[in-house]
């Protein structure tokens, strides 16, 4: 999710009108409303202090706001909470195991994504079973949703 949907997105959860954010942070009752209308449409991206103005009012971290960067633990963990916000990723312990799962309740992404991590996780195990190599798993990842095999169980017929 871009800067700009994060924005709208805590926004609303806030129930804050584009002019009521934008006073609030600091722009002139004229021109507030249109300049959190161009940050949400990304016709614009806010600075560095303006990211962080806008992230005091809707009372969550710039980091949550900003597209993270997942190559720190932190950046990660705001990439599984935008997941969450997005598709209803949850969280849960399943027999003393952590594990990402897709939420059915009320959830309209559910039925795609369980199609997709059920081809994904069948691929891994595949590779864990030693039934395609590591090599033909990365091809797989690495190329999805172009990959040559989509369905997971083309590979052992192919």
């Amino acid at each position: 999710m871009a800067i700009g949907q994060r924005i709208k997105y805590f926004r609303n959860l806030k129930g804050m009108t584009q002019k009521e954010l934008g006073l609030a942070v600091g722009f002139t009752d004229k021109t507030s409303d249109v300049r959190i209308a161009q940050y949400e449409s990304e016709a614009r991206v806010p600075k560095e202090d303006m990211l962080k103005s806008i992230a005091d009012v809707l009372d969550v971290s710039p980091e949550a706001i900003n597209v993270p960067e997942i190559d720190t633990y932190n950046g990660l963990m705001m990439t599984l909470f935008a997941l969450e916000d997005m598709y209803g990723l949850k969280i849960k312990n399943i027999d003393g195991e952590l594990c990402l799962t897709p939420e059915k309740v009320f959830n309209d992404h559910y039925p795609v994504l369980f199609d997709k991590f059920l081809a994904w996780q069948q691929m891994s195990e595949k590779c864990l079973n030693d039934e395609i190599t590591k090599e033909e798993y990365d091809n797989w990842r690495y190329n999805y949703p172009h990959s040559a095999i989509s369905d997971p169980d083309e590979i052992l017929n192919s």
